[in-house]
């Protein structure tokens, strides 16, 4: 590049320097290069996604985006399972408390409701303040929730000791059971009784029409076996050891080990089958304590053996 001095040239014998550029009258300190069409295109391009960013918080709220809206902890979901055990748990404990009071104590009920009874209900349950009426044992049943998810009710037996007012003390009265419907709702922490519970009928039931039939009895068998099914039962009464004299091979059942005596066996029957197991039903009278005897029947499984002799017989493989 040649160099311009505002004096001109003065010949080969002008001092160096730096060189510097004059501008001529009306030319620009500047100059301008052509822009890639890469870069217009990303510039539009984020821009863009500036602008469309700004559409969305406008819509969905910019206040959404910094603390989204939370469910509430004390609401609860019905999708999932009723929990029948907590629920149990729960209603047996509180039923046993809902049928216990005492007149000389009257606080002791309260707070044993309260430990079941949702926050803010009357842990009173409807006592009137006055008897005495004891519940030790409680048995819950079946648990039939509601399709909301939230609540349910669950079946409870309860044994009640009676008292009745004898002068200044109580006297005891007849032990009964009473069955009872306790209603219950899921929270977020766990599961309360939500109102006193309901008593309901306990009534007897007969058995079904379509009961399954032990099939068709095989009365020579059963005369066959009679005298080793009461060889069995003695053993199974007094001791593993006897027991296990007696049943098939590869059998192990457990005895009694001497809480009964056998008494006699005043049924039995064999029922047809296949050549090498059968089905077997036994009515067995057990001595108890002092003159106490007690009848109970039996399903056994009968398993046929041959020895080496070539002896065959039919020894009990299962109880049950």
């Amino acid at each position: 590049m040649k160099q311009r001095s505002p004096h001109g040239a003065h010949g080969a014998h002008a001092a160096p320097g730096p060189v510097r550029e004059v501008l001529e009258p009306g030319q620009t300190p500047w100059s301008t290069e052509p822009e890639s069409s890469f870069s217009t295109w990303a510039r539009r391009f984020f821009r863009g996604l500036v602008v469309v960013v700004l559409l969305l918080a406008a819509i969905s709220g910019i206040r959404s985006w910094i603390a989204p809206n939370k469910a509430p902890e004390t609401v609860v979901s019905g999708q999932s399972s009723f929990p029948a055990d907590e629920s149990r748990a729960v209603a047996t404990r509180y039923a046993v408390s809902y049928l216990s009071w005492d007149e000389n104590n009257p606080d002791a009920r309260p707070a044993q409701v309260g430990l079941d009874l949702a926050a803010g209900l009357d842990s009173r349950a409807g006592w009137n303040g006055r008897g005495k009426q004891t519940a030790d044992v409680a048995y819950p049943g079946q648990v039939t929730a509601d399709s909301n998810g939230l609540t349910a009710v669950v079946d409870v037996r309860v044994r009640v000791h009676t008292f009745t007012r004898l002068g200044k003390g109580w006297k005891t009265g007849p032990v009964v059971w009473e069955r009872v419907s306790v209603p219950v709702a899921r929270t977020a922490a766990r599961v309360v009784a939500s109102g006193p519970p309901t008593f309901v009928p306990d009534v007897r039931a007969a058995l079904p029409d379509n009961m399954p039939s032990a099939g068709a009895p095989d009365d020579d068998l059963t005369a066959a076996t009679q005298k080793d099914a009461e060889a069995f039962f003695g053993a199974y009464a007094e001791s593993d050891n006897k027991v296990s004299a007696v049943t098939a091979p590869g059998s192990t059942i457990r005895s009694l080990n001497g809480a009964v005596r056998f008494g006699e066996l005043k049924d039995w029957q064999v029922y047809t089958g296949n050549d090498d197991e059968r089905r077997a039903t036994a009515a067995v009278t057990w001595d108890g304590v002092g003159d106490t005897t007690l009848d109970q029947t039996y399903t056994l499984t009968l398993r046929r053996t041959v020895a080496t002799d070539g002896a065959e017989r039919w020894q009990v493989a299962a109880v049950g």
